[in-house]
């Protein structure tokens, strides 16, 4: 897995390439930590270049959304590849997070 990370106006995008699971989930989980501590509530995951996650990536992914939300922020999901979505939709994801197309999409969400 490869991540990396950039701002647009007010919003962490944090893209994450390959695949999400249990050997990379700390990783991920470290990123997203470090932007909720810096005071970065706003974030957009980028999952265009993700494969394939487990459900440790899934679990990374739930508790930022929490921890985002409850700075008053939140964490938002772009470009979900099909297999991804296909996980996301199965394990009721997809109605906890809000989804986008892609990046630009999601970081305008914030503007709502």
């Amino acid at each position: 897995m490869e991540l990396s990370t950039k701002s647009k106006g007010s919003v962490q995008i944090v893209s994450i390439n390959g695949s999400l699971d249990a050997l990379t989930a700390p990783e991920l989980a470290d990123a997203l930590a470090a932007e909720l501590r810096g005071g970065r509530a706003r974030l957009v995951a980028d999952l265009s270049g993700l494969e394939y996650t487990s459900s440790a990536g899934l679990r990374v992914l739930l508790n930022n959304v929490k921890d985002a939300r409850s700075q008053g922020g939140d964490l938002r999901l772009a470009g979900v590849q099909p297999n991804v979505k296909k996980v996301l939709d199965l394990s009721g994801f997809m109605s906890i997070m809000k989804s986008y197309a892609d990046v630009d999409a999601a970081v305008a969400s914030f503007a709502e």
